[in-house]
């Protein structure tokens, strides 16, 4: 007998886990074994538990899909992540994979997409589900007038990047072997071409932008 792969769910909506967990306990090879409303007792428990896939709401208490995603690498290594939420932006996506996950998957996806991402983590294969994918494709296609970081040069984004890293105009002209006055007019056409104010809008364009430059 094939052993079945043993999975626990954690969503602050109970109903929706169970939802899903009645669903996944459909195909004869996987076993919802615990659900969770929440993520302080899913830590504590997952290293008894010691599942082969967690399946993560993002938005869930008192730790979020991704700080208890950290949290399960390192009490149970060996139980690989699913994320789940009703956000459809690829950067909720990133965050998740970058912190460990393998699987990414809406809440509009489908039972059987959900069990096409159970089965390619356990096979050590990455999974983000179809939409999130075609979100990913719209932003690459994007126009250049819709896209406003398509408008910088190459050398404006080394430029950009440092300022994401907090670096002051005199350490960035260090760093590109500019001069601080070149630096400067540097900056001031990355504001004129993101059509924005000043420094400090600038800085938080970088931080909400969903584009991973």
């Amino acid at each position: 007998m094939t052993k079945k792969i043993k999975i626990v769910i954690a969503d602050d909506h109970l109903l929706i886990a169970e939802t899903w967990a009645t669903l996944i306990n459909m195909d004869p090879d996987f076993e919802v074994v615990k659900v969770f409303d929440n993520t302080q007792t899913l830590v504590e428990e997952i290293s008894d538990i010691k599942p082969d896939i967690a399946i993560l709401d993002i938005n869930i208490n008192p730790f979020s899909g991704i700080e208890a995603t950290k949290m399960i690498r390192r009490l149970a290594p060996g139980t690989k992540i699913i994320g789940v939420s009703m956000h459809n932006q690829p950067s909720f996506a990133k965050k998740m994979m970058r912190n460990g996950a393998m699987g990414y998957v809406t809440k509009s996806s489908n039972k059987n997409e959900m069990y096409e991402a159970i089965r390619s983590v356990m096979r050590g294969e990455k999974f983000i589900c179809a939409e999130i994918q075609r979100n990913i494709t719209n932003q690459i296609l994007m126009d250049d007038d819709d896209n406003k970081l398509s408008r910088l040069t190459e050398r404006e984004i080394e430029i950009i990047k440092l300022i994401k890293d907090g670096c002051t105009n005199k350490e960035i002209a260090e760093k590109l072997f500019l001069s601080p006055r070149t630096v400067e007019t540097h900056r001031a056409r990355i504001l004129k071409k993101l059509e924005l104010k000043n420094s400090l809008s600038l800085v938080k364009y970088i931080n909400d932008s969903f584009m991973d430059i």
